[in-house]
């Protein structure tokens, strides 16, 4: 296994991260903070509530993406763009599972990978994954008859609406059926009152408590529906999924990879 960091080790999912690897006696060997955090100095195991691993967490600098061989980022569009900046200056590979980026910004992220190897994906669960290749099948049979919904429930802290899953999803099925999605997608009806139109996707967003990520996709056709539906119970599921693309990209050649990829799902 490659020296792995974690970016933003205090954050939720930093801190699945580092229980994943402390776990799977993966080889951790850094974890950063934001410049001026209070926490800069603390190990990184006992920030993330496992046990103590002798890695004190730095600030991101140069001196710190130095540590690792691949970094983990799932922070905010952001600093993940600063992060990835060091990482191309100091070829260093990266995971990244950011959503609510802007066209702007991944274009940045593709620009990166010109020159670093990056798996990133909306979702790094093996299920949601298997879902979205479910989901393209469906829409193959289905999508030119049925009313495609996709309805998604989240945790209340989650700042991005539908989720980066979601319109992953939304994606995948319009391309499989040759629409845009940015001319077919109706993310709201309030005083709706024409009739729906059967090629739009629809998006229904849910927010509320600790809901990890539920992702349901529909079709509704006339005298039966299908659903197809994943659900999180653990962030943990998402970690495992980051460091199964961080174990997969060991001496991969730059490029932007998916985890379809990593999984070996593109050619089902």
């Amino acid at each position: 296994m490659p020296a792995l960091g974690v970016f933003g080790a205090n954050g939720r999912m930093g801190r699945a991260l580092i229980n994943v690897a402390q776990q799977q006696q993966l080889n951790l060997t850094a974890a950063t903070v934001r410049k001026g955090s209070a926490l800069l100095g603390l190990d990184a195991g006992e920030i993330a509530g496992c046990a103590k691993l002798a890695l004190p967490v730095t600030e991101v600098n140069a001196a710190s993406i130095q540590q690792a061989d691949i970094w983990l980022d799932f922070t905010l569009p952001e600093p993940m763009l600063n992060h990835l900046q060091l990482a191309v200056a100091h070829k260093k590979a990266m995971v990244i599972g950011v959503t609510g980026l802007t066209d702007a910004q991944y274009a940045q992220l593709q620009q990166a990978s010109q020159f670093i190897p990056i798996v990133w994906a909306p979702n790094m669960s093996v299920g949601v994954n298997l879902l979205l290749h479910l989901a393209k099948k469906a829409a193959s049979v289905m999508g030119n008859t049925a009313d495609i919904e996709i309805i998604e429930a989240h945790h209340r802290f989650k700042k991005d609406a539908p989720s980066g899953t979601a319109l992953a999803i939304g994606n995948t099925i319009a391309d499989s059926l040759g629409r845009n999605l940015s001319d077919v997608a109706v993310y709201g009806r309030e005083g709706e009152t024409t009739e729906r139109e059967q090629q739009s996707i629809g998006f229904s967003t849910i927010r509320g408590g600790d809901i990890i990520g539920d992702h349901t996709v529909l079709f509704a056709d006339l005298g039966e529906r299908l659903e197809i539906t994943h659900k999180a119970s653990s962030r943990q599921t998402f970690a495992q999924g980051a460091m199964r693309a961080a174990a997969w990209l060991k001496n991969k050649q730059p490029g932007l990879y998916s985890m379809q990829q990593v999984l070996g799902l593109t050619d089902l």
